[in-house]
């Protein structure tokens, strides 16, 4: 199992067993501080205590170790998340996931965790589209050590180049292509949100339909003028949106 003393972490307020914890995920270059004001201000929107943690290689956690592996969505849900709640969590807990995270929470709802609530979803993928790939595909072209994106992960990530490539080169592995969580989704018993804006560059709204379709209530919200990060782009409305999920799930112990 994972060390969540390796992992860089933020709490906000004090977990406790009788309220739930609002658990952040991040996307696929994200980190603790790349998420910025966002999870502060959706817990104080919804009066709950949050953690949010930077996966492995990102952040200042701890540097990967070896490449990504094309199941390393799934190895994120079953070891590194469980170990954070685990050691951070002692209630119940909804999880936010953006984009990779998104999957993560996906994944990790499918095993059916008695203490998760529900999940609000912000551009998640189900499988692989082009779009995707394209768009990565095209920053992995274009990168260079002095370029926007670069001097941008320098300021969020212990080695920002070293992240991109390790997930860069994880989507772009052509075994990646068939990577697909449908089964996984179709297991889910917990209430889900799933957030898409029109404008995504690595996603269509066939992502977030697919989800609904697979697990039947899903509250869709599609976002006009939006692009990838739906929290950054359109904040008021998305926590604005969240809260109101977040206050309508059942209470701990009901099923």
């Amino acid at each position: 199992m994972t060390d969540p003393d390796t992992l860089e972490l933020q709490q906000i307020g004090t977990p406790s067993a009788a309220r739930p914890t609002l658990v952040f995920l991040h996307e696929g270059l994200g980190s603790v501080s790349m998420w910025r004001d966002f999870p502060a201000q959706l817990c104080a929107r919804c009066r709950l205590p949050g953690l949010v943690y930077s996966r492995h290689g990102y952040g200042r956690s701890a540097l990967f170790a070896a490449p990504l592996e094309p199941d390393f969505m799934h190895r994120a849900a079953d070891d590194e998340l469980v170990s954070v709640l685990s050691g951070r969590c002692p209630g119940p807990y909804v999880l936010i996931g953006h984009s990779d995270g998104a999957s993560i929470a996906l994944i990790h709802a499918s095993r059916r965790p008695a203490a998760l609530l529900g999940a609000a979803l912000l551009a998640p993928h189900l499988f692989v589209e082009p779009i995707c790939t394209d768009s990565i595909a095209a920053l992995a072209r274009d990168w260079r050590p002095d370029s926007r994106l670069a001097r941008a992960l320098a300021r969020h990530h212990r080695d920002g180049e070293r992240t991109f490539r390790a997930w860069s080169g994880a989507w772009l592995e052509p075994r990646f292509a068939q990577w697909n969580i449908e089964s996984e989704v179709a297991r889910i018993n917990r209430p889900l949100l799933a957030i898409q804006g029109w404008d995504d560059q690595y996603g269509t709204m066939r992502q977030i339909e697919r989800i609904r379709e697979l697990h039947a209530g899903t509250d869709l919200m599609k976002i006009s003028a939006c692009g990838h990060s739906p929290h950054v782009d359109r904040p008021d409305a998305v926590i604005a949106r969240i809260a109101a999920f977040v206050a309508r799930l059942a209470l701990p112990g009901s099923d």
